[in-house]
């Protein structure tokens, strides 16, 4: 335990703690990135994607809640990072910029906490824990036929997210923000872990600003395509009539008079 507190309480290890997380969340947005991306195919292959996830309850929330933990600890350390170097310089910068720093570094807690607001929300934009939310209605009545078996559409919720002006906007913001903290955290996490010298220095400010720029880009392209009507138009038609129709209440059968 004394290893444990220890590291939670140095400067040094709430480093590594921001790093490592950091590390993890980053392979994390590269794979849900991977698997978002399918949606520019045809609509079975992310719903068998989707199915095979829903299909494993135990790793799905497992990984949850894994990544629930990973994303506190992240937060965590930063929270106490900036508070120490606030407290370290309690005479703030007037003039002047603080030398070495970048205006994405300046942001980088601001960024990291929209983000998390933003995922809070993500989830929930697609769950049927907060219908109203989405602009559309009640996801939870979108089924799909999947190998004999009644599945979510997961592609007909993302076609009618996105379709909504305000929700792709709040994405492309959201997106915007990722990719400042990236371009500025990347670099940072290997700069942690005592990678950083005139040699590989300068390969690793090109490899983070490729890969932000990369990832925003990647994520962009989804809710942008589909409010521009390039990705799943008719789709959607055909699911806002299925969706109409299961909402109209049944009317009873008539009694035929003799």
């Amino acid at each position: 335990m004394s290893i444990v507190s220890g590291i939670l309480n140095s400067s040094l290890g709430k480093k590594y703690i921001m790093a490592g997380t950091g590390a993890l969340l980053f392979a994390f947005v590269i794979a849900h990135l991977v698997g978002n991306l399918q949606v520019f195919g045809p609509p079975e292959l992310i719903n068998n994607y989707a199915h095979f996830l829903q299909s494993k309850p135990l790793m799905v929330w497992g990984a949850r809640i894994g990544l629930l933990v990973i994303v506190g600890l992240h937060v965590w350390s930063a929270v106490q990072l900036s508070v120490a170097n606030r407290a370290a310089r309690p005479v703030s910068y007037h003039d002047t910029e603080p030398y070495g720093s970048t205006w994405q570094s300046r942001y980088m807690l601001v960024s990291g906490l929209v983000i998390a607001a933003f995922i809070a929300y993500h989830l929930a934009h697609f769950t049927a824990l907060l219908p109203g939310i989405n602009g559309v209605g009640d996801f939870s009545k979108l089924k799909t036929e999947l190998h004999g078996e009644e599945a979510r559409d997961v592609y007909g919720m993302m076609i009618l997210g996105f379709q909504v002006w305000w929700v792709a906007l709040f994405y492309m913001v959201a997106q915007a923000l990722l990719f400042i903290h990236l371009s500025h955290g990347l670099a940072a996490m290997f700069q942690s872990f005592g990678l950083r010298d005139h040699v590989w220095w300068p390969r690793i400010q090109i490899f983070a600003k490729a890969a932000s720029i990369a990832i925003f880009i990647g994520y962009a392209l989804i809710p942008a395509t589909i409010y521009l009507r390039v990705v799943g138009t008719d789709y959607a038609e055909k699911v806002k009539h299925s969706m109409v129709e299961s909402a109209a209440p049944t009317k009873p059968a008539s009694k035929e008079t003799h």
